[in-house]
């Protein structure tokens, strides 16, 4: 019999929705069972005081309903983005297709969710596509992009040092202010991006498409533009930047540069920007 009984209520405590109808059912039994004799004496009364608790029943739900229902939201969105989080985390220095594809995903749905500043320090992202990516602010550090789509993706502030994008495409993409030493930009393609105000020293841009591009006021120690074609580039107001590192330019045709480094490339190179 015991072992019945506890058959029975371990069934019932896993379908919460008989178990409250149960203790609903039971309850009002109870309660109208007691109450019988006031209903039969003084029915108008308890029924005035029925609707007024009907009434604050009313308000409670409404209050209390609309503020259980957004903490909930909340509660919700922090954990899906935990989850994408984390599984950002298990995948990262994960070298293979499927790794990549999930990071891909992973990063897209935080966006959805308005999280931006991501930390994707050494994750595999090569062959992907984050065109329209939006990854403000966040950590890239020795991530490899190679080979990947990212076309008008925002990288503005991002660090991005000893990362791989070479053969990538970063068409139209916002990389101002943002921290690329050491980065690899070998054969990218980079036409109209933006990298004002960006820590470009010793990365490298050779056989890189930087046409139209905007380096002004960047710091360029040491960058590689050999074999780079940097027709209408504008390096207006950039530091570091010499006449050795263009001369290896693959062209510099109508780039804009500061007067000083302007006489002289005009005086040593006139083929170059002519």
């Amino acid at each position: 019999m015991t072992n019945r009984i506890k058959k029975y209520y371990d069934e019932l405590i896993q379908k919460p929705i008989l178990t409250s109808f149960l203790v609903f059912g039971i309850l009002a039994i109870i309660i109208l069972a007691l109450s019988m004799p006031y209903y039969l004496a003084d029915f108008d009364n308890i029924y005035m005081n029925v609707l007024a608790e009907a009434h604050g029943m009313l308000f409670d739900i409404l209050i209390i309903g609309i503020l259980l229902f957004w903490l909930r939201n909340i509660g919700e969105e922090k954990q899906r983005i935990s989850q994408f989080l984390d599984e950002i985390d298990d995948f990262r220095m994960w070298e293979s297709d499927e790794a990549a594809f999930r990071n891909v995903g992973n990063i897209k749905r935080l966006n959805r969710h308005g999280v931006f500043n991501i930390d994707l320090v050494g994750c595999y992202l090569k062959k992907t596509n984050l065109s329209g990516i939006n990854l403000n602010s966040s950590n890239l550090n020795t991530a490899d992009l190679s080979n990947a789509v990212l076309i008008e993706a925002n990288l503005s502030k991002t660090r991005m040092n000893q990362t791989s994008f070479e053969n990538s495409n970063l068409n139209h993409a916002d990389l101002t202010d943002s921290f690329a030493s050491g980065t690899n930009f070998k054969d990218a393609f980079m036409i109209k991006s933006n990298l004002h105000g960006a820590f470009l020293i010793k990365a490298d841009f050779e056989n890189g498409f930087l046409m139209e591009a905007n380096l002004s006021n960047c710091s360029l120690e040491e960058a590689s533009f050999e074999n780079t074609n940097l027709y209408k580039a504008n390096f207006t107001g950039a530091t570091g930047l010499t006449i050795e590192q263009l001369s290896k330019a693959k062209s510099l045709y109508l780039a804009s540069f500061d007067p000083d480094l302007q006489v002289q490339l005009e005086e040593h190179f006139p083929d170059l920007i002519g």
